[in-house]
């Protein structure tokens, strides 16, 4: 990664990027206190410093050589009387697996290291008629899967950089924590945008699937695919999601989206009361092997209570202990991998001239990471005549049926959970005991929310589970619990400049 930016006046140099948010960039634009330049640089200044340099957090695969151009550009519109858009000037960074035509998209694979894309993402396009400048591409799981990836490496914990920050979304979650840029999009099949954002005390919102758009974004398994906005604050995550959210007709799934899209997703956040509101807590875990007698395991069973203590405390009933038996078999029993080989295929085929144009020729490619190796067992898997994609669908179906039972019967909002039972581990090994997949395979929405750090100073994060069409509402909670416990803890790692 090379960084090259122009020097800035004193005055430029004093704008102070930690713990920003689109509002208060906003508001130091409004009163010109600082210029779009001037934010940019400074964004760009603790990249060079901390990314490549000092903790070494390898969470920015390509820096965007235009983000100062297109600052300047901001600059010239506001000094000629034009409106702040809802994201101008707010930097921003997107996981590499989403297209770019002024980056290469590398999926963090070193087979497609120099990669450039002909076109940009659903998603892309609609941050930057919004104004947001692309700081940079971020570092992911190769093809989206776990922390590392042949074309960069591991992604390091801001808060440790000794230890895993979580996948696939890693470069986001890091990237955001650190304090790199304002927001960030990440992408979620197994969990890959709330994982992040539970190990680096950030808010991360997995969306209904069918919300948001994936033109232009390589899949993993589109019966699970999404994206999801990755940040420090509940306000930013609900501003993103005005700006991605919605039908495109290029992405046929979106057609779920109609008439299920509010107006704006900030008027959910006018109160910190949550009054009225009722969640329950599911104690035991959802994936096999978890050991229960664990240090970390009960220590993060205490920091859920903690977290519900404190939707408790803006005014939501909690009810204990409400998971069903069969929750676990049925989960596991929703399982299956083998949509990627079609699905990235026909991806594939609409690029143009891209270094390989079949699954099969990537993952027999010995220059993959030796941990995304496993990739090859879902060759010859095609869902249209699996029989095992078809029970996979009947007991997803099943699945949803029973949350929404148990959810009925305790007269529910949500669902309170731990993203993992496990703390998280020193690289490269990868966080145990996930209980992300419960959403994924039913296509809830779903947040993660800060709920502190642990003994040995590693954030933790506790999920809360919603029914569909309800990111509203997950917000919301989200907000009274924020504005109330005040969660977020800045990484010591990456100080002021």
């Amino acid at each position: 990664m090379t960084l090259a930016f122009a020097q800035s006046s004193r005055a430029e140099q004093s704008f102070n990027p930690m713990e920003q948010t689109i509002g208060g960039i906003h508001a130091a634009l409004k009163s010109r206190k600082t210029t779009c330049v001037a934010v940019i640089q400074s964004y760009l200044a603790r990249i060079d410093a901390y990314d490549q340099k000092g903790p070494v957090l390898n969470s920015i695969q390509n820096v965007n050589p235009q983000a100062l151009d297109e600052a300047a550009a901001v600059d010239r519109q506001l000094a000629a009387g034009a409106p702040l858009k809802k994201l101008s000037c707010i930097p921003t960074v997107v996981k590499d697996q989403i297209e770019t035509k002024f980056l290469p998209t590398t999926y963090g694979s070193v087979l497609f290291k120099t990669f450039q894309s002909e076109r940009n993402a659903a998603v892309v396009d609609r941050l930057l008629d919004a104004g947001a400048i692309i700081v940079g591409k971020t570092n992911l799981g190769e093809f989206a899967a776990g922390g590392s990836g042949s074309a960069f490496g591991d992604c390091h914990n801001a808060y440790n950089p000794l230890y895993y920050a979580s996948g696939s979304s890693c470069g986001t979650g890091v990237a955001i924590a650190a304090n790199f840029a304002v927001i960030g999009i990440g992408e979620d099949t197994a969990g890959s945008l709330r994982g992040p954002a539970s190990h680096g005390s950030l808010y991360g919102l997995r969306p209904t699937t069918g919300l948001i758009s994936l033109y232009g974004v390589m899949p993993q398994a589109p019966t699970r695919d999404t994206l999801g906005p990755i940040s420090r604050t509940v306000e930013d995550a609900a501003i993103v999601m005005d700006v991605i959210a919605g039908y495109d007709k290029r992405d046929a799934r979106t057609a779920r989206a109609v008439g299920n899209v509010p107006k704006t997703y900030t008027t959910a956040l006018g109160s910190k009361s949550i009054a009225g509101l009722r969640f329950g807590i599911i104690r035991s875990p959802l994936t096999n092997g978890t050991d229960t007698a664990a240090a970390d395991y009960m220590e993060i069973r205490g920091m859920v209570t903690k977290t519900a203590e404190g939707l408790k405390q803006a005014g939501a009933s909690i009810v204990d202990n409400v998971e069903s038996p069969g929750l676990l078999q049925l989960v596991l029993a929703a399982n299956y991998g083998g949509e990627t080989e079609d699905a990235t295929d026909l991806y594939l085929a609409q690029l143009k001239n891209p270094p390989f144009t079949t699954w099969a020729s990537i993952v027999v490619d010995p220059r993959i990471t030796p941990s995304r190796q496993s990739i090859k067992n879902n060759l010859g898997q095609h869902p249209k005549t699996d029989p095992k994609f078809a029970e996979a669908m009947r007991v997803r179906n099943e699945l949803r049926d029973l949350i929404l039972q148990v959810m009925a019967e305790n007269e529910l909002d949500g669902l309170i959970y731990a993203p993992f039972d496990r703390a998280p581990p020193k690289l490269p090994g990868q966080t145990a005991g996930s209980n992300r997949l419960m959403s994924t395979f039913i296509g809830f929405p779903s947040i993660v929310v800060p709920a502190g750090l642990n003994s040995e100073g590693l954030p933790i994060g506790v999920e809360i589970m919603s029914r569909p069409w309800t990111e509203a509402l997950l917000l919301h909670t989200a907000y009274a619990y924020d504005k109330l416990a005040k969660p977020r803890v800045v990484p010591s790692t990456v100080p002021p400049l």
